[in-house]
């Protein structure tokens, strides 16, 4: 094996608020899960993320984090505040599952930097928005949405998703784990 992209790292992911307000509850939830994406590819060489383990599936680990990229810009950039510039960072028109398709080694490192970049951007935008009911800025298919449907739809995603990666790192090299 070569050097890990994410090198290993203790968890230190607590549980989320138990008693607290709802967006001190969605927030929560979706920090652990953005942290457990990092945990499942940590110590995994460019490699190793790359490797479809689930033939036919074009699902890999870096995959996934290039999906969950495109998720994080998508509904905290494009649907919360309405940004029209947001890059196709992998899918476009022509290549709509660019992100698990087009996925490969030579690109792991750059695909999870992207990754940790939008992050980024995108906890300081919903942080920036105090308000779960009223409709945000953007629309999704035409139709308004409101912060809060936002969050618990990422909650959703990351959920669904850690799944994924979960059985994909098990196949991997054989590491299981919450």
């Amino acid at each position: 094996m070569t050097t890990p992209i994410v090198p290993e790292r203790d968890d230190e992911r607590g549980d989320p608020p138990k008693v607290s307000g709802e967006r001190a509850v969605l927030d929560g939830w979706l920090d652990l899960y953005r942290d457990t994406v990092l945990l499942k590819i940590a110590g995994l060489d460019a490699e190793q993320l790359a490797r479809r383990s689930v033939p036919p599936s074009t699902l890999s680990l870096i995959g996934v984090v290039r999906h969950l990229t495109e998720v994080e810009a998508y509904w905290l950039r494009v649907v919360l505040d309405d940004e029209q510039d947001v890059p196709d960072y992998y899918s476009t028109a022509d290549e709509p599952d660019g992100d698990f398709d087009l996925a490969n080694a030579a690109d792991a490192a750059d695909n999870l930097a992207a990754y940790e970049r939008e992050l980024d951007v995108t906890r300081a935008r919903a942080a920036a928005w105090s308000d779960l009911d009223s409709p945000v800025r953007g629309l999704r298919r035409g139709e308004p949405v409101n912060l809060r449907w936002i969050l618990v739809h990422l909650v959703e995603e990351y959920a669904r998703h850690l799944g994924h990666m979960d059985l994909l790192r098990e196949a991997v090299d054989g590491r299981t784990g919450y």
